[in-house]
């Protein structure tokens, strides 16, 4: 019987030290890189369901509304938001892991952590790492921007991450490490910069740059083959979008001088980051520019 009444288990699974992977659906999730980074893993790692979270207690349906599928046509099923758990056993290694993939609860966030912590703990899990996705001031056609923080100094100079200094508005992902670190549980935090002119989801090219960092976090290997050639497919369709907006081909431009100046493609640190606000301000003010 489930110790904690919000969560169902499906299958008992046995794993050596486990890494959690978590991402979720939401605020934290631009063009949605970050959910469809830890999808893809889940699927090259061939891993299984093993829990859920119960959506009634964490959720505004109004806001968060379940969908409606006809199965085979025919009987109408109800889709409910989902925070699944999915387990992989790796094979030349000493960590195997679990993989959370979800979507941002609405309410009683400190409750929906200790659930994922108390599961984390019934797993021995021994490093949590999330993915996430922000919007920036960056051009598509540069490398994706990848930040590695963390709150613990030794993981941070084993990772190679930076001191977490962002103050400011979080999603669940903040609440979660905060909630690992009361219980002595290793985080880590990986976001992704997204350029915040392009409305294309999800974005392949930024779930490659988070799997290649959480592959080399993790030691775990990852074919990400399919991953690569959607990346392409990608890159020759926003290609082909802006070079037909003279306007947006020249504010693009004007985004790589500003990294080319640089000499090198500086990590995003979220607490320097406009707001979305700041930027569709900015965009417009440089079209207005461009006009004049």
């Amino acid at each position: 019987m489930d110790k904690h009444p919000t969560i169902e288990h499906l299958d008992t699974v046995e794993l050596d030290q486990p890494i959690l992977i978590a991402a979720f659906r939401g605020w934290n999730d631009a063009g949605d890189a970050a959910s469809f980074a830890a999808t893809h893993l889940a699927r090259v790692w061939n891993a299984k369901k093993f829990a859920s979270i119960d959506p009634e207690e964490f959720y505004d349906f109004q806001a968060v509304r379940p969908h409606v599928e006809l199965d085979e046509g025919f009987t109408r099923r109800i889709t409910w938001p989902a925070n699944e758990f999915h387990a992989a056993r790796m094979s030349g290694g000493t960590n195997d892991v679990i993989l959370l993939i979800g979507t941002e609860p609405s309410s009683r966030w400190r409750t929906f952590s200790d659930v994922v912590v108390e599961e984390a703990k019934r797993n021995d899990v021994r490093l949590v790492i999330t993915m996430g996705a922000l919007l920036a001031d960056v051009p598509h056609s540069r490398p994706v921007q990848i930040t590695g923080t963390a709150i613990d100094d030794e993981l941070i100079q084993r990772l190679r991450l930076q001191k977490s200094r962002y103050e400011g508005p979080t999603g669940i992902v903040g609440v979660l490490h905060d909630a690992f670190a009361r219980s002595g549980i290793a985080s880590a935090s990986l976001w992704a910069a997204v350029p915040h002119y392009l409305a294309v989801s999800p974005n392949p090219k930024a779930a490659l740059a988070l799997v290649d960092r959480a592959v080399q976090l993790t030691g775990l290997p990852a074919d990400v083959s399919d991953l690569e050639r959607a990346t392409h497919s990608y890159e020759e369709r926003v290609r082909d979008i802006i070079a037909e907006d003279e306007d947006v081909r020249s504010y693009v431009a004007l985004l790589e001088e500003r990294i080319d100046e640089q000499g090198r493609e500086e990590q995003i640190d979220p607490s320097q980051l406009p707001s979305g606000d700041a930027l569709a301000a900015e965009v417009e003010r440089y079209l207005r520019e461009q006009d004049g």
